[in-house]
């Protein structure tokens, strides 16, 4: 027996009559957010480089595949046979270049067919900006959508472009904060978050991944000050920022030497 298949004979037992009650009584719709967090947790794997972390992370996002998958099975829709056959001929298709005869030189003319494949398949419909998922993350859903605008010819001609189009909308922030008009003031940062995007993709760079990664730096950083803190036999509420500013920078100094 292939471990995979020892994997889909536990997921079948743990549903059974005689198998898990928390397992049993899972729908797909209950099973959303365990989905999302380990999709998460195998990002914050792959971000630390941990080979181990990241076999575990993978292992468990896909017990959650195979959930959806026993759960379709039990309703009579589709099981992993099925979905496995599907993306295997999806690729085959999608990749004429390697399975077939075509012959593409460069990413972006993979790119190119790979959008005309979909319309063959149905896939893309009256808007270039359908078919982007509603649930990603906004960041990674602004640069999904700029990305396909681009595609079009909607786009900035070069970066200095848009950072003027920043300096634009970080104008219009401070005069909707001096009317503190709070949907004014919503707006406005709304428009600075995407224009943001909107450099991240000219320079190359994957707003969300930037986020994730700087709000891991803030955590690192902050706990070296509470560590620091703790060390001292000090609470953080009798400290003053300007002492926490400073080990705030000691933190930071530690990471350039690492």
């Amino acid at each position: 027996m292939s471990s995979f298949q020892k994997l889909l004979n536990i997921m079948a037992v743990l549903r059974s009559e005689n198998g898990c009650p928390w397992d049993k009584k899972q729908t797909a719709e209950t099973l959303k957010p365990y989905l999302i967090e380990e999709t998460y947790e195998l990002l914050e794997a792959l971000d630390e480089g941990n080979p181990k972390s990241i076999k575990e992370e993978l292992g468990d996002l896909l017990f959650q595949i195979v959930f959806h998958c026993q759960l379709a099975k039990e309703r009579g829709e589709f099981d992993m046979n099925d979905v496995i056959e599907k993306i295997s001929d999806k690729m085959i298709s999608r990749h004429p270049h390697v399975f077939g005869d075509s012959k593409f030189e460069t990413s972006d003319e993979v790119v190119e067919q790979w959008q005309e494949r979909k319309k063959e398949e149905g896939k893309l419909k009256e808007s270039i900006l359908e078919g982007v998922p509603k649930e990603l993350p906004s960041l990674l859903r602004a640069h999904r959508l700029q990305s396909r605008a681009a595609k079009a010819g909607f786009d900035w001609e070069k970066a200095e472009d848009v950072l003027e189009k920043l300096d634009e909308e970080l104008t219009e922030l401070r005069s909707a904060l001096k009317g503190e008009d709070r949907k004014k003031i919503e707006d406005e940062l709304g428009d600075i978050f995407f224009v943001l995007v909107n450099i991240s993709r000219f320079v190359g760079v994957n707003a969300e991944e930037a986020l994730r990664k700087t709000i891991s730096k803030f955590i690192s950083r902050f706990r070296y000050i509470e560590m620091k803190a703790a060390d001292a036999g000090r609470e953080l509420s009798d400290m003053t920022l300007e002492e926490m500013d400073a080990l705030w920078n000691e933190a930071k100094g530690s990471e350039k030497i690492r």
